[in-house]
């Protein structure tokens, strides 16, 4: 596997590599890596669960409505010169947050994090690879995610190690400064928006002239405009499916912390499941993009949700570390599959032409889940003491998802004779 990686023929493997490495600095803006700061905020500050729990959906949610707009600009300005900005940005999130001393701060300072780390540096990447894979689109996301499962393992004890060494206001800075100096370079340097700009197509073919619009590729895609997805069945039915992961993932993980606590658990246990979680489902992925790659993407939701709920009935048990291991390996292996799934199904359906638009408006419906997700969560805990009935309640979303995905069959897209000859 690794030897086509690193296969020098084909530059779309090297376009792999730089999504995988975008992805991993997504990491600022992730929950896993703000969960951390979440406790430092409320004892330095005297705030309450319940007010950061509000001002991090506020905030998140007003990222999400902006998302789709980064998406266009995808479709416009392409992928190389909106990583370069997105990360540049992302880096002055991270010294922005470094700042922070109210709730005011704090919601424009995650606002900039989710916007910037966990929507454009996923959004972009995402709609990068697949303008460089068909066939292999599975095999090639799979290498991608790589990036998010190492961010996912290594910040969350490296940040409560940093936390410990220098505090909470130098390792913002600190990340800040290493996504500027590592990523933003390389994005810039070495990014190329599509096969077709310099002379090949997708999966390694070779277009000798690549301004030639006439020249038939090797492998097609069927490309819907953004408007002709919106009038599908599908499209509707996959969005629905696409913030159920977000909601119940950021909900749990931006919680864990606390949930685990009131188990008679300590916080280490809960950074060493969140890492536990990402070691497991790095080797998933390999076996996710091989599966997607011949199975049809919405039973592979459906088993998706099927595993959410097995991993959420087990959470309401977790009193033991073994359990808690137990926990992390379930949630690891859905979250394998999630990270392949979620980005290969839009491609599948609609193609590459307006990628863009309507993964921006699918990850804006993600972080939609994801800054609804903590709320009710922490609003549950500051009521009754505890998660065990928001944990149980929760459970119809991802019966909602085995639902949707049953009846989201690929749509075919049918146009009318041109008008004039």
């Amino acid at each position: 596997m690794m030897r086509r990686l690193r296969k020098p023929s084909y530059y779309g493997w090297y376009m792999v590599m730089i999504a995988g490495l975008g992805v991993f600095f997504s990491g600022p803006g992730q929950t896993y890596f703000i969960s951390v700061f979440i406790d430092q905020y409320i004892t330095d500050f005297g705030w309450s669960r319940s007010e950061v729990s509000s001002v991090y959906s506020a905030a998140t949610l007003a990222s999400a409505a902006c998302l789709f707009f980064v998406g266009r600009l995808i479709d416009r300005f392409g992928q190389r010169a909106m990583m370069v900005i997105a990360s540049i940005l992302l880096a002055v999130a991270c010294l922005f947050n470094s700042y922070v001393t109210n709730l005011t701060m704090l919601f424009f300072g995650i606002w900039m994090l989710r916007l910037f780390g966990q929507g454009s540096m996923t959004l972009i990447p995402n709609t990068l690879v697949p303008q460089w894979f068909i066939t292999k689109r599975g095999q090639a996301l799979s290498y991608m995610a790589i990036g998010g499962f190492l961010s996912s393992a290594a910040f969350p004890p490296l940040n409560v190690w940093l936390v410990g060494l220098i505090g909470w206001q130098t390792t913002w800075q600190v990340w800040g400064l290493l996504v500027l100096v590592l990523f933003t370079p390389l994005a810039y340097r070495f990014v190329r928006n599509r096969p077709e700009d310099i002379g090949l197509l997708p999966d390694g073919g070779t277009n000798p002239h690549p301004s030639n619009k006439s020249t038939t590729p090797i492998h097609i895609d069927v490309d819907f405009t953004f408007q002709e997805a919106l009038k599908t069945r599908a499209f509707w039915l996959i969005l629905s499916c696409i913030g159920i992961p977000a909601l119940v993932n950021t909900a749990i993980t931006f919680h864990l912390i606390s949930i685990f606590e009131e188990q008679s658990l300590p916080p280490v246990t809960a950074a060493i499941v969140l890492s536990l979680m990402a070691i497991l489902g790095f080797p998933v992925t390999f076996i996710a993009g091989r599966i997607i790659d011949v199975v049809k993407i919405n039973y592979v939701l459906i088993g998706i949700f099927v595993t959410e709920i097995i991993f959420m009935i087990i959470l309401q048990y977790t009193s033991t570390f073994s359990i808690a291991m137990l926990f992390g390996v379930i949630w690891g292996i859905s979250n394998g599959f999630e990270r392949i799934a979620l980005n290969y199904v839009w491609p599948y359906y609609f193609g590459r032409a307006a990628l863009g638009s309507i993964s921006g408006l699918a990850t804006s419906v993600m972080v939609l889940g994801s800054a609804v997700g903590p709320l009710p969560f922490g609003i549950a805990y500051d009521l009754f003491g505890n998660y065990e009935s928001i944990i149980w309640y929760s459970l119809v979303f991802p019966v909602i998802g085995i639902l949707a995905a049953s009846f989201a069959v690929k749509p075919t897209l049918v146009r009318g004779p041109p008008l004039f000859h």
